[in-house]
């Protein structure tokens, strides 16, 4: 859906996000319980046929996982049983909303990493369902995009034609897989009567001023006939295609987060988040608490530069200006005998994104030839062009201090300009041929502001600069606003239309603008909107929809459909022809879900006081930054609207982790590692892709797919359904021992599962399938019941089949949950090692609250203990109670 940035990429990792390390299974399970019980190699070899196992026959008593798929899938759809209950003011239950992040419907179909985030999703749906919830878990399709476009331009369908072929495929795998979604109230951004909603909210957006046009400058691509972001340019060209890219100014629709920005800031304390995503999105919103300072120009009486700092401390030490290559004012700075060269030098820089540009080693600058004011001292300045500087970012100016900036001491020694030491350390010197120094101290070499320390000379310097109408404090930030336009088809078209004009003196009537030589021009800063009655504003049918290189987008090539005229009105009007990003529909997505058949509204306030905010939002770490910050603005601007109460969308957030490919790279069909979950289900069932993907490690963890471990979990399951089967017909009892171990799972997996940690859960019940397989035909039927109960939410067909074996004809789904009791989970005795002299000698069993009489008469029983003291004495007993025992003899 969401691409993410570099910078953001790494604060992910740093601060965030953990690889697996080295996967042992049955060290993790050996290490559950402090049990006896240990699990077989052989449920992790995989050498037995059982793993490939197609089922046909089944002759052997292995879980028959195809039948068995089929039969539930077929129950649960025929029975609504995953519905979503409807919340009144009466609604006695707690809710909780579970939401995967969209998925976006590619022609390529799911790959194994796909499910592991959906499944986990699942796993909590199913769970609070037998915990007494009111549960919404819906799903839904991305469906707008760049990718669909360009797919059906290469295969010379339509997108709307491919896309629904798309999501065919999606629908059918997701459906294999056992997800338990309300499938009644499934979406897609595609659907008129969600376009329709999509264009309502822009048009609130537009009347609250929130949605303006402007002159941005953007990455233009006449490949793909659309402006692309920072992150889809790599070295001047599109990721996808690499297509040339220009930066050009352009129209553009643009929505004013920036009037946001404190909100959505202020919105992330005390989220139950990543601490990664959260530093993200803090980062990118970037809020800066600084000065404002002018340079004037030498030479011009009218302009000057301005300048965004936090360290105002510093401003004796400006040595150069440098500007952005796009600064308004680098024509008119610049001298006559260096425009050739600045020309040129614009010209190439103009071709790189600015992700590029702030991530080159190498930083690159032209003198213009002007030179600035020193607002303080009147000294001359000159004033450099440096690719460092961002036009999109602050002022799109920077006062340099190379002596306590890295990058201004770089582009400095790069370019032989002078360094100015203001800033000492409060305690030692610095080596200065080292670098900058950038951190507080006591300025130097400052005039008046010598000798004060850092805070106190920002403070100083600041409220000087204010005095004399050179500057002052201010708040900024690096958050931009949204450039919203999109010169492509395949999006939703902005509700907004503008005048045609005619030559002076030329009767309206008498023109058709949709007819070649026409001469006319378009009123672009006479915007209306499209009445709300007449949404939605649908898509024309094009045959040709390719991009061109005419920013005004391929709806403008669609004349029939730009240029109309309102009934008994003789002028004529020009809808707009740039199109929404693909932001726009996941945007609001979680609203929708909550009251999908609404013909009235995008949701009623019924629906939002049931169900909002969602409880549990999980996708990729790819959707940190842009995607959540982008939906809670449209949030916070509905709710400032009044029409939801809620401020913030998310309650909990959880990024699970990538799944590589068995090479360890990330799956893409370039590489060649993509394995296709239907691959995985025909061989060995849904539940075994659900189960392997669970175990693999910590849901949040990087890790590599391996086909062959994914026979494990198979034998478990095996094991599971022939534990069960010994339990149909037995009445057997329920000893001391397998209770105590059935209670210890029941509160292990309970937790395990509270926590999202589904590795440990299934683990703890491998240990108990073990155990209960170790009873052959005295299985106790109310272990096998627990056993049958606990597994559903991580193997929902396995879990029903075994409820339905053991004589329950309704489904489990809306069973209560297993209940352990506390006594029963707590061990009364405890296994301490025994030393003799130093070294391990045995090992006893002893009462928790044992003395040390207790404990050393315990372990004379011992026979190697015994050995080790014959004819020896004893001089000393070291006991740690509840870890060691060491006797000391000579």
């Amino acid at each position: 859906m969401i691409r993410i940035s570099n910078m953001v990429l790494s604060i992910l990792l740093t601060t965030g996000m953990k690889r697996a390390a080295a996967f042992t299974p049955r060290a993790l399970i050996s290490t559950q319980f402090g049990v006896s019980s240990t699990l077989p190699s052989s449920l992790f070899s995989t050498t037995d046929d059982s793993s490939t196992n197609t089922n046909t026959a089944n002759p052997d008593n292995r879980y028959p996982f195809a039948s068995v798929e089929k039969k539930w899938q077929t129950h649960w759809s025929e029975n609504q049983t995953f519905k979503t209950p409807i919340r009144t003011a009466a609604s006695t239950n707690p809710k909780k909303y579970v939401l995967d992040m969209f998925p976006y419907p590619s022609g390529a179909g799911l790959h194994v990493g796909h499910p592991e985030g959906y499944t986990a999703s699942d796993i909590m749906a199913r769970y609070w369902r037998m915990t007494g919830y009111d549960v919404l878990h819906p799903i839904g399709w991305d469906s707008f995009g760049l990718p669909a476009e360009q797919f059906a331009i290469q295969t010379g369908a339509k997108p709307a034609i491919t896309t629904k072929t798309n999501i065919a495929t999606f629908k059918r795998q997701l459906k294999s897989l056992g997800f338990s979604y309300d499938w009644e109230r499934e979406i897609a951004t595609t659907d008129e009567d969600y376009v329709k909603w999509t264009q309502w909210i822009f048009l609130q957006l537009y009347k609250t001023g929130l949605a303006s046009q402007s002159m941005a400058t953007v990455n233009w691509c006449a490949g793909l006939g659309t402006v692309l972001s920072n992150e889809e340019v790599i070295n001047g060209l599109s990721e996808r295609g690499d297509f040339p890219v220009e930066r050009l100014p352009l129209r553009q629709w643009v929505l004013k987060i920036t009037d946001y920005a404190d909100t959505l800031e202020e919105g992330l304390e005390g989220m139950d988040w990543p601490s990664g995503t959260l530093s993200a999105q803090k980062q990118w919103i970037g809020k800066s608490v600084g000065c404002s300072i002018d340079f004037d120009v030498k030479g011009m009486e009218t302009e000057k530069v301005s300048v965004f700092t936090t360290r105002a401390d510093t401003l004796m030490g400006v040595t150069y200006v440098t500007l952005a290559p796009e600064h308004p004012l680098v024509s008119s700075v610049t001298s006559p005998d260096q425009k050739e060269s600045v020309d040129e030098y614009v010209k190439t820089t103009s071709s790189r994104s600015d992700l590029d540009r702030t991530s080159a080693k190498e930083k690159t600058g032209i003198f213009t030839g002007g030179y600035a004011i020193h607002p303080l001292t009147g000294d001359s300045v000159p004033i450099w062009i440096g690719d460092y500087v961002l036009g999109s970012y602050g002022t799109g100016a920077v006062m340099a201090v190379p002596a306590h900036d890295e990058r201004d001491y770089e582009f400095a020694q790069k370019f032989g300009l002078d360094i100015k030491w203001v800033v000492d350390p409060l305690k030692g010197e610095h080596d200065r041929d080292a670098g900058a120094y950038t951190a507080p101290g006591v300025s130097v070499n400052s005039g008046e502001f010598d000798g004060l320390k850092t805070a106190k000379a920002i403070k100083n310097v600041t409220y000087k600069l204010n005095e004399m109408n050179k500057g002052g404090a201010v708040t900024t930030y690096k958050l931009r606003d949204w450039v919203f336009s999109r010169q492509r088809y395949w999006g939703e078209p902005i509700p907004i239309y503008f005048p045609v004009l005619f030559p002076e003196g030329v009767d309206p009537a008498t023109q058709d603008p949709k007819m070649e030589g026409c001469e006319h021009t378009i009123d672009y800063d006479t915007p209306f909107a499209v009445e709300e009655s007449e949404l939605p504003l649908k898509l024309p049918e094009m045959d040709d929809f390719k991009p061109g290189d005419d920013p005004a987008g391929c709806l403008a090539r669609a004349k029939d459909w730009r240029y109309f005229q309102k009934e008994n009105d003789p002028k004529w009007y020009a809808r707009e022809t740039n199109t929404m990003p693909q932001w726009a529909g996941s945007c609001w997505y979680y609203f929708r879900f909550t009251d999908p058949k609404n013909a009235e509204a995008a949701f009623g306030a019924t629906a939002d006081e049931a169900w909002m905010p969602v409880d549990l939002y999980v996708g990729g770490a790819e959707h940190a930054v842009l995607h959540l910050l982008y939906a809670r603005f449209w949030h916070r601007v509905l709710f400032d609207l009044g029409y939801t109460k809620h401020k913030e969308p998310f309650k909990k957030l959880v990024h699970q982790g990538m799944i590589l490919g068995t090479d360890g790279e990330k799956m893409s069909k370039s590489r060649g590692n993509v394995v296709n979950p239907d691959d995985i289900v025909n061989a060995q069932g849904a539940d075994a892709l659900r189960l392997y993907e669970m175990f693999m490690g910590p849901l949040e963890a990087v890790k590599p797919w391996q086909t062959s471990q994914v026979s494990g979990v198979v034998r478990f399951q095996n094991k599971l359904y022939s534990v069960v089967k010994a339990a149909v017909n037995s009445d057997a009892a329920m000893d001391d021992e397998t209770e105590k171990i059935l209670h210890k799972t029941m509160k292990k997996v309970t937790e395990d599962i509270e926590s999202m940690g589904f590795n440990t859960a299934i683990s703890a019940l491998m240990v108990l399938t073990n155990h209960l397989l170790g009873l052959k035909d005295q299985v106790p039927k109310e272990a096998a019941e627990k056993l049958a109960l606990m597994v559903s939410p991580m193997a929902p067909h396995l879990g029903e089949e075994c409820w339905n074996m053991l004589g329950h004809e309704d489904s489990l789904a809306y069973h209560p949950w297993v209940e352990y009791k506390e006594e029963l989970c707590v061990d009364n005795t405890i296994k301490m090692g025994v030393q003799v002299n130093g070294k391990s000698r045995g090992e006893i069993e002893i009462a928790k609250d044992a003395s040390q009489e207790d404990a050393m008469e315990e372990a004379m029983k011992q026979a190697k203990v015994s050995a080790q003291l014959d004819g020896k004495d004893i001089k000393k007993v070291i006991f740690v109670p509840g870890r060691i025992l060491n006797i000391v003899a000579k």
